[in-house]
């Protein structure tokens, strides 16, 4: 089975799907492609992370590149030292918020994005062709160096971009037993803060296990019985967050983009008055923003889409509801321990709580199920679909929304429904789920 790159890299189970030998011709076709320069390597906690690690790195010597590993890192802090300290490209191990049999491999420019498309169907013809790439001999055989010092000089650039003070603050954290394990509670207690972390004990199988941004109830309920100011909960890779006010409202990546953007507005640094965000933010964001007088772009799901559009238009600030929230001028991806840093400098600059920054945004209930079809593309083209989503449309009158897109890696077509109530929104995603099945396309 092919494994082909989607908005996030190449994802698979590990050694079923993705196995070594794909991760060695990997490494072999970037270090045929880098020769003679320089390959930076991280992973997060899952117990496959070292395998691939291993495996990526005879390939890339094995080719004439010179490998250095971060060994365990977040993925913002591969992409900040890649494209700050001299790397020709990174190679981060990760599947973000899956689970630990699932594995992916990340491939960063020395630019800190994403590899254009045509290098990704390069490496893809590569591995699943019968073609061979010549070895480094003698001299040229590249050399593997160990860069754990890497996390330390992302680390310093944070503290320097955020220079606070939070000794009055008291936060809970959520490690999710991944990445963000060994550097989160690290960052914060730096600058002075009363933190605790919870769920930062990774053993290789932990990670996201019922924890994390995926599992926001366990911070949630753990604010609660605490007393704290508010809390963030990271994902695997830790590139992105979701925050919990002080008395346990969840702040998603609506709701952070939300705060953030109208600080930046009221500091006249949101550049061309826009945020940047997916089609399936939350109607009551948008409403929201038109009230302020603040703009936004919609783009597909993926924060590669979100960057994509920011960097086209000079936009400061995107993301999306699940918690990927860039901030350009600092970064080109989606950070949660900067995003963190970004929250709480609000915090202070306004002098408010989480909750008093974001209580006055509705969010629209929302309904979100998967419709497994063989065809997606002729589901969403059937004119009986069509006409019935422009029905619901017509009878929510603005005060609701649907939204019906194919997967970008299943065979499933997600049907969304916003409305005012859970009941409007259960209603009528299943008028158009029934439809759909009863159609067996």
């Amino acid at each position: 089975m092919k494994i082909h790159f989607g908005t996030d890299g190449i994802r698979g189970k590990a050694n079923e799907n993705l196995t070594v030998d794909m991760a060695y011709r990997i490494g072999r076709y970037m270090g045929n492609h880098f020769n003679g320069g320089k390959a930076l390597i991280g992973r997060d906690t899952r117990i496959s992370g070292s395998m691939f690690e291993t495996a990526l790195a005879a390939g890339l010597t094995a080719s004439g590149c010179d490998v250095y590993l971060l060994k365990i890192c977040s993925t913002p802090s591969l992409v900040y030292l890649v494209r700050n300290q001299g790397f020709d490209c990174g190679l981060m191990i990760s599947a973000s918020h899956n689970p630990y049999h699932d594995n992916g491999i990340k491939i960063i420019s020395n630019q800190g994005t994403k590899i254009e498309s045509d290098l990704e169907e390069q490496i893809e013809e590569y591995m699943y062709g019968e073609s061979e790439l010549a070895y480094a001999t003698k001299e040229n055989i590249g050399q593997v160096y160990d860069y754990t010092e890497g996390l330390d000089i992302y680390l310093d650039y944070l503290k320097r971009e955020f220079p606070l003070d939070l000794s009055n603050y008291k936060l809970l954290i959520d490690c999710s037993n991944g990445s963000a394990s060994f550097i989160a509670e690290k960052l914060l207690k730096s600058i002075n803060c009363q933190v605790e972390a919870i769920n930062n004990q990774p053993n290789g199988i932990n990670i996201n296990l019922d924890c994390g941004s995926t599992h926001i109830d366990v911070l949630v309920e753990a604010i609660k019985k605490g007393n704290y100011d508010c809390g963030f909960s990271y994902d695997g890779d830790a590139d992105r967050v979701i925050a919990v006010a002080g008395d346990g409202t969840v702040v998603d990546g609506d709701k952070i983009l939300y705060c953030c953007g109208k600080y930046l507005a009221s500091q006249g640094r949101l550049k061309g008055n826009k945020i940047v965000t997916t089609v399936m933010a939350n109607l009551g964001l948008f409403k929201k923003l038109d009230k302020l007088g603040i703009g936004y772009e919609k783009t597909a799901v993926g924060d590669k889409y979100v960057y994509q559009n920011m960097c086209e238009n000079g936009y400061v600030l995107g993301g999306e509801q699940s918690g990927h929230i860039i901030f350009s001028e600092h970064a080109t991806t989606g950070d949660g321990l900067l995003t963190t840093l970004e929250i709480l400098n609000v915090m202070i600059s306004e002098n408010k709580t989480l909750n008093e920054l974001t209580d006055d945004l509705y969010i629209y209930p929302q309904l979100l199920v998967n419709v497994p079809v063989k065809n997606k593309e002729s589901c969403l083209k059937d004119e009986e679909v069509i006409a019935k989503c422009k029905e619901i449309e017509e009878i929510l009158h603005g005060d609701g929304r649907v939204l019906v897109r194919a997967s970008g890696t299943e065979p499933l077509v997600r049907v969304m429904i916003e409305a005012s109530t859970d009941e409007i929104c259960h209603q009528y995603v299943m008028e158009i789920v029934d439809l759909i099945k009863s159609k067996n396309m």
